[in-house]
């Protein structure tokens, strides 16, 4: 009896021993690497191409119909105010301007005959040798004679200035960056002859889309450079956005003044200019950091008190070759795992390599 419950006893520390040597064991510890999330995620930036023009500039147009005698400017001449830039021929003008000469020089003769007459109808009727009758005609021929003179050098008026139309006169300081017209065309009433850049600003001038339109932030710093020479530089602000869209091209026109241009940013030079669009609201993590969990994007997320990870399913806003914002599903502060995440399951321990950047 005595040595059968040795045998029992023996028979049930055999078994605990197998059973020890078949337990699995604890799970490893795994070396990962994480960063800590921050919200600094930066705007996109955005280059456009562009060219430099005038803030302001005129089109000069004679005010009549005419054969166009001589143009007096070329592109890029600077031209001065009151300096005459163009002329038509003015035989028409000329021919109007002695023919109201001429007229209110009969008129002038009429209304002194007439106001002779009435001198001496005026004298005769105070000593009762004419009538009233003929003073009253006397009186209405003078009138009539000041009022025809009247419209005579109004007419004389309208005919110099008309003559003065057919020279074509710089209305301010500026360049030439256009002609419309050449010497022994006939041009007409309104039709551009030359195009002057007036002194002042000058912008450079963009065809921008309507998505950078509604997402580009409220009155950006604008970095102006040559499209050949990088190193020319200039700030610029944006002064007027087109409330149109171009019809052809669907893109807006924006209008971007140039702060302290160099010289070498001269009219028509092409620029290229430089905006960063607005932050997403989101946290920027290495691309390396993302993985999947049910088809869906997620991360490794460490705790640093229970040194373990777990998966947490994110929203992507941003998609780049080396990083990923995230605009749901993590906070700034946390930590995710950036390297060693292919063998990883939830709740495992983990052990930073290198320390938590």
């Amino acid at each position: 009896m005595h040595i059968s419950r040795i045998a029992a006893v023996s028979v049930i520390a055999a078994a605990l021993a197998g059973c020890q040597e078949h337990a699995p064991p604890e799970p490893a510890v795994r070396p990962v690497r994480a960063i800590t999330v921050e919200r600094n995620v930066q705007g996109a930036p955005v280059t456009l191409t562009g060219q430099v023009r005038a803030q302001d500039q005129a089109n000069l147009s004679f005010r009549l119909d005419g054969r166009l005698l001589e143009r007096r400017v070329n592109v890029g001449d600077l031209v001065q105010p009151g300096q005459v830039v163009g002329k038509l021929d003015p035989q028409i003008q000329q021919n109007s301007l002695r023919q109201a000469q001429a007229g209110l020089s009969a008129a002038q003769a009429q209304l002194t005959q007439a106001r002779n007459a009435f001198r001496r109808q005026q004298e005769l009727l105070k000593n009762g040798w004419t009538t009233n009758a003929s003073f009253d005609q006397a009186q209405q021929a003078l009138d009539s004679a000041e009022a025809q003179v009247t419209s005579s050098r109004a007419q004389l008026r309208n005919a110099e200035e008309m003559l003065s139309y057919t020279d074509l006169l710089a209305d301010t300081a500026g360049t030439v960056t256009a002609t419309g017209a050449e010497p022994g065309e006939v041009v007409r009433a309104g039709q551009m002859v030359v195009q002057v850049a007036r002194q002042g600003g000058r912008d450079a001038v963009f065809d921008v889309p309507s998505q950078l339109i509604r997402t580009a932030p409220r009155d950006p710093v604008v970095a102006v450079s040559l499209a050949d020479d990088p190193s020319v530089m200039a700030a610029g602000r944006v002064r007027e956005v087109a409330p149109q869209a171009d019809p052809t091209t669907r893109t807006f026109q924006v209008k971007v003044s140039l702060i302290d241009p160099p010289d070498a940013m001269r009219l028509g030079a092409t620029v290229a200019g430089r905006i960063r669009l607005s932050p997403p609201e989101g946290v920027e993590v290495p691309a390396s950091a993302l993985t999947q969990s049910n088809g869906q994007p997620a991360v490794w997320v460490f705790d640093p008190r229970s040194q373990t990870v777990s998966l947490r399913s994110v929203e992507i806003f941003q998609h780049e070759p080396s990083s990923v914002v995230i605009s749901q599903g993590l906070a700034a502060g946390e930590a995710v795992v950036t390297a060693g995440a292919q063998v990883l399951r939830p709740g495992q321990k983990v052990r930073l390599l290198g320390g938590q950047s």
